[in-house]
């Protein structure tokens, strides 16, 4: 391709043969004139228009890249723009595309407006936390639609076994990353966060084997994250933190008093907002409030505050066994693992 697209007229298959690295190796004319077919309708499959060019006499035939069809037009980004796709570049900085994105924002800073570009967006930043090893291989199994087993600790129960799962989508929920996809073993949809994927993940059968959800079936998993009864936990936050959960924030629900009377509660509460937060999902409010420390204290309901406790405690004794077992979320078990 870069020499199709340097060549100042066409190049001859000769030409390519003599000039390219790699055709001077083919043992025969035979092999040379495969890989030559076999890479010009690469290119072709890519989306890059290669000509014919035939000479004046009509017995030499070249090759050349159509210029205009293949060229794109100058890059122009207003200052939203670039401060839109800097914050996009900063959701990765944990993950495996950070190189690429890195050396992608450089570029796009290049045809920018200049680094003051970003100040329309200066103090925001995503908040996912890193999926670990889990996320590369589960990226390259929802793109290839082949199947995978790995270790999975459930939250409703604390027990560990192994999941075969056709991965469908994943997303984000709440801080964290979710495989959405269909339990071989369990014979229907089910979600899995990719935190509590202990192990490495595996790939299992041919690529293609997968096949995609209808557009009902991928619906219906999806809403499972909403089902649910809905309830509010009252936070205590410190002034600007906690920005995520302040955006969701309801006002005080009827029947929840106020709490800056309770006995001990006057000092803490001096220095912080009540926020009232809607949540469906005990084990997974209670995983996003850990992940903004000490600025947020949880002072309703119970259940919520022992989730944030247990995980707290867990994370202080660098032991992850405990951190899903005697889950509080429910007798039903769903809310967090629905696998």
């Amino acid at each position: 391709m870069i020499a199709l697209v340097n060549t100042a007229g066409r190049m001859t298959k000769e030409q390519v043969r003599s000039s390219v690295a790699g055709y001077g190796e083919a043992p025969s004319d035979d092999a040379f004139e495969r890989m030559f077919e076999r890479d010009k309708d690469t290119l072709r499959d890519l989306g890059v228009p290669i000509l014919t060019v035939t000479g004046a006499h009509g017995d030499d035939i070249g090759y050349r890249i159509d210029q205009d069809a293949y060229a794109l037009p100058p890059l122009e980004l207003t200052p939203a723009e670039l401060g839109v796709l800097a914050l996009a570049a900063q959701f990765w900085q944990d993950q495996a595309l950070r190189t690429d994105t890195s050396r992608a924002l450089t570029k796009l800073r290049a045809a920018g407006e200049g680094p003051e570009s970003t100040d329309l967006v200066a103090g925001l930043a995503p908040r996912v936390r890193a999926a670990g090893g889990a996320l590369t291989p589960l990226v390259d199994a929802v793109q290839a639609r082949q199947a995978v087993r790995f270790t999975y600790r459930a939250a409703s129960t604390g027990d560990v076994r192994e999941r075969t799962v056709e991965p469908w989508r994943l997303l984000t929920r709440r801080g964290g990353w979710v495989l959405v996809g269909f339990d071989r073993d369990r014979a229907a949809s089910r979600s899995f966060r990719l935190s509590r994927i202990e192990g490495k993940v595996r790939a299992v059968g041919e690529p293609g084997a997968v096949t995609p959800p209808s557009r009902e079936a991928l619906e219906a998993a999806l809403a499972s994250w909403s089902s649910g009864e809905e309830r509010v936990a009252t936070l205590a936050v410190l002034p600007e933190r906690a920005g995520a959960a302040r955006a969701r924030a309801v006002a005080a629900p009827v029947g929840v008093g106020d709490r800056a009377a309770e006995p001990g509660l006057a000092g803490l509460l001096a220095q912080r907002d009540v926020v009232h937060v809607p949540y469906r999902s005990t084990w997974e409010l209670a995983e996003e409030l850990v992940g903004y420390g000490d600025a947020v204290v949880v002072l309703d309901p119970p259940a919520v505050r022992e989730a944030v406790l247990r995980l707290l405690r867990v994370a202080a004794t660098l032991d992850g066994a405990g951190s899903g077992a005697d889950d509080p979320a429910g007798p039903s078990g769903r809310e967090v693992d629905h696998g």
